[in-house]
């Protein structure tokens, strides 16, 4: 039977990832709960109704998974939003003040994690690699609940699943194995109680926040070029002619913020699945992938070009497709092809970059 653990074993496994505080905080609803968990404790002391920003949309989306919001998550903290908290406040015994004080928000994390969860206790163990179906799912989702599993939630054992399953039993002390056991359903419920206090640097297995996270001025994205991320090489350099060819097959996938697989897909979510797709692991974020190309006068075929929109440095970016065009994942369309010169994006345009592969 499924049984609380306490909040201070939620709230530890959660700043586990450290690096979380040192970021501007505008990633994705419901990417990676446990990071998401620490910075919503962080902001408890402020959220209440008339604010807009980022952490509401992260209240929202709890909400929303425990069934007590039912609205568009829009970052308003409204009146169907402070509803919905009070609603929740009631319910758990708490002080009904529609804030999301830190009381509040402590529970909101034990109740969505015991949520997300609760499956596992369905699954018939002894599940190995090559099965399918909703067991395999379940462990998916649990997966990518504590950061492990980036990819699509088909219910499909392959590789990309193994490797997230070995990443996680490392790292809380299960025997590594590909078969999906007894043992390693129960290291999930255990999890949070063996993370480590507080790390400085991110889990390998964890992207950082997707594209609206880490927007830094242009000041502070010139000096972090001086000491670039390597690309981490898993195959030979990419032609970009292929890359072309596997983007323009995505055109017409829905835009998802944070999305990263052809179900939604942000502006460097689709970057990274493209690249992904032909063997090439890349950072998350745009600043990231601005940091690791090197500028170029003037794009060609299968280059970079950023764009800077609702903040200072760059915040959107796609590839370029050759007769002054690029693909990209665009809000209002998905992934499209748009015109350099599209009165939109030409005064927004800063630059183009190349990637290029550590040796």
């Amino acid at each position: 039977m499924l049984t609380d653990l306490s909040v201070q074993h939620v709230i530890k496994h959660s700043v586990s990832y450290g690096f979380v505080l040192t970021q501007p905080f505008a990633f994705y609803a419901g990417a990676y709960p446990v990071m998401e968990n620490n910075q919503l404790i962080k902001e408890s002391k402020t959220l209440s109704y008339g604010q807009h920003n980022q952490s509401v949309k992260i209240l929202q989306h709890k909400l929303t998974n425990l069934s007590f919001f039912s609205h568009p998550i829009d970052g308003d903290f409204g009146i169907y939003t402070e509803y919905a908290l009070k609603k929740f406040q009631k319910e758990h015994d708490l002080m009904v003040s529609g804030r999301a004080d830190k009381k509040t928000v402590e529970k909101l994390i034990v109740e969505e994690r015991n949520e997300q969860l609760a499956p596992l206790r369905e699954i018939e163990p002894s599940l190995y690699p090559g099965e399918t179906g909703d067991d395999i799912e379940k462990i998916q989702q649990a997966l990518h609940y504590f950061g492990y599993y980036e990819a699509e939630v088909d219910g499909i054992y392959g590789p990309v699943t193994a490797q997230a399953l070995l990443a996680f039993q490392e790292d809380n002390g299960v025997t590594p194995t590909k078969q999906i056991d007894e043992v390693t359903i129960e290291a999930f419920f255990a999890a949070e109680s063996d993370q480590p206090e507080v790390e400085e640097k991110m889990p390998e297995h964890v992207k950082p926040e997707p594209e609206q996270t880490a927007h830094a001025a242009t000041s502070t994205i010139d000096k972090q070029e001086s000491a670039p991320k390597p690309v981490e090489k898993v195959s030979q350099a990419v032609d970009p002619s292929a890359v072309i060819q596997t983007a323009k097959q995505l055109v017409g996938s829905p835009y998802s913020w944070g999305g990263t697989s052809p179900e939604g897909f942000d502006c460097s979510g689709l970057i990274q699945y493209i690249y992904q797709s032909h063997g090439m692991k890349l950072p998350r974020t745009v600043s990231e992938l601005w940091n690791i190309s090197k500028p170029v006068d003037s794009p060609s075929l299968g280059d970079f070009v950023f764009f800077q929109t609702y903040k200072q440095g760059p915040s959107h970016m796609g590839i370029y497709v050759g007769d002054g065009k690029f693909l990209h994942a665009g809000e209002s369309r998905g992934v499209e092809i748009s015109e350099m010169e599209n009165p939109y994006w030409s005064p927004r345009y800063l630059g183009a970059k190349r990637l290029t592969i550590q040796p």
